[in-house]
């Protein structure tokens, strides 16, 4: 009878400590800080600021397009076990608004990164009907603001850290403070007349307002809604019409409808190059130079350069790490 008496114990017991719910550990004592990140922009600021004191995985690799992404199983069960989930917000990853709102609230920290940026400093496009566009990352003075976000919000989850992750975060704004001003000057290089950035959708908004140039997509500010005949007839007008030497194609998006743009630009009697390949919403193979942040956006500002200008305008990038 003792020995059925001290079973039943253990197992009343057993069946307590089951029911309880499971705490998260605490991110300042534990080795890695498991964070999730969607685009690879964010994973790239994660990297630097978070450095050795944190563990990041990133859903969304080179070419992935974050308007028409879904999550996989495999994406929920990563999301399910971090203990901080970063995303761009506004609307960006629109595919994966439920799942990220049923992670709000549970054992997850979910933070949009664009979340302190000033709403007055926020693009509202009327093709976006009165949302704003989510691409901040293309003027890299507003991407310092969710620079700032993730410096923050990993002090806050881990503040153990809070000295790595500040020391980090300076040395990074730094880098892109420097990128932002070889941006400008890369730019100045392209006349103000021939300042005309037409690519595959509004992805550059931020771009071009930050650095002078004139946009125009093909598609709206999302993927999502494909591009119709009079759309490509619209366009291909207005590139004979200015006689714009280059278009670009994104490496998220299909190039079929600017070869289409191309073909109708020609047969306006105007010849139109495709001046390269641009990284808007995904970020370049892993390795790469494209495959950091910065590597990105000095890619695509030498490739703008060199389509609009010539490449006898180009300035040599200064050497240093990406």
């Amino acid at each position: 009878m003792q020995r059925l008496y001290m079973a039943l114990c253990a197992i009343t017991i057993l069946a307590i400590l089951g029911c309880e719910p499971k705490k998260q550990p605490d991110a300042s004592t534990t080795e890695k800080l498991r964070v999730v990140t969607t685009i690879g922009m964010i994973t790239d600021i994660v990297k630097n600021v978070g450095a050795e004191r944190v563990e990041v995985t990133g859903l969304m690799g080179p070419g992935v397009d974050p308007h028409l992404y879904k999550a996989s199983a495999g994406d929920v069960q990563r999301l399910s076990t971090a203990r901080l989930i970063f995303y761009n917000g506004l609307h960006l990853e629109s595919k994966m608004g439920d799942i990220l709102a049923k992670m709000t609230g549970n054992m997850q920290t979910v933070v949009p990164v664009t979340a302190d940026v000033d709403p007055a400093l926020l693009l509202t496009p009327p093709e976006f009907e009165g949302q704003h566009d989510p691409h901040l990352w293309f003027d890299v003075t507003l991407w310092m603001k969710a620079v700032e976000k993730v410096r923050d919000t990993l002090s806050e989850i881990d503040p153990g850290g809070t000295a790595a992750y500040r020391d980090n975060a300076e040395r990074y704004l730094a880098k892109l403070a420097e990128l932002h001003q070889y941006v400008k000057m890369q730019a100045s290089l392209v006349p103000p007349e021939q300042r005309v950035l037409v690519t595959a959708h509004d992805a550059f908004n931020y771009f071009g307002k930050a650095y002078g140039f004139e946009v125009r997509g093909l598609q709206g500010i999302s993927t999502a809604a494909e591009a119709g005949i009079a759309d490509v007839q619209e366009l291909a007008t207005f590139i004979a019409e200015r006689r714009i030497p280059a278009i670009f194609v994104e490496s998220s998006v299909s190039s079929r409808s600017l070869e289409a743009v191309k073909a109708a630009v020609n047969s306006k009697g105007f010849a139109v190059d495709i001046g390269g390949q641009l990284f808007s919403d995904a970020m370049g193979n892993k390795g790469t130079p494209e495959g950091t942040y910065i590597g990105m956006v000095r890619h695509n500002i030498d490739t703008i350069v060199a389509a609009l200008a010539g490449k006898s305008g180009l300035q040599t990038p200064p050497t240093g790490e990406y």
